[in-house]
């Protein structure tokens, strides 16, 4: 990982991607209240991730960042899985 702005641009990235197709979906779907619950569960993974970055009491940086980069895939990759069985 290059640095935290980087990781703190991805997270706005995927998130934003996924909030994005889940309005697309959930628009095409006609099914308004579960693309809402889910753009709303992206929002809250948004700030506890970026809470996360900003957090300064950290002992070991760089496997601290690795841990928030792999969370952000695996809470990414279940936002588009639930947003798929809509």
């Amino acid at each position: 990982m290059a640095s935290i702005k980087n990781l703190k641009k991805d997270i706005n990235y995927v998130l934003g991607d996924v909030i994005e197709y889940a309005l697309d979906v959930s628009i095409l779907k006609n099914a308004p209240e579960k693309g809402d619950a889910i753009i709303d569960e992206a929002i809250s993974t948004f700030d506890i991730l970026v809470a996360k970055v900003n957090s300064k009491n950290v002992e070991n940086k760089k496997a601290h960042f690795n841990a928030i980069n792999a969370e952000l895939e695996e809470k990414a990759k279940g936002l588009v899985e639930k947003i798929n069985t809509l």
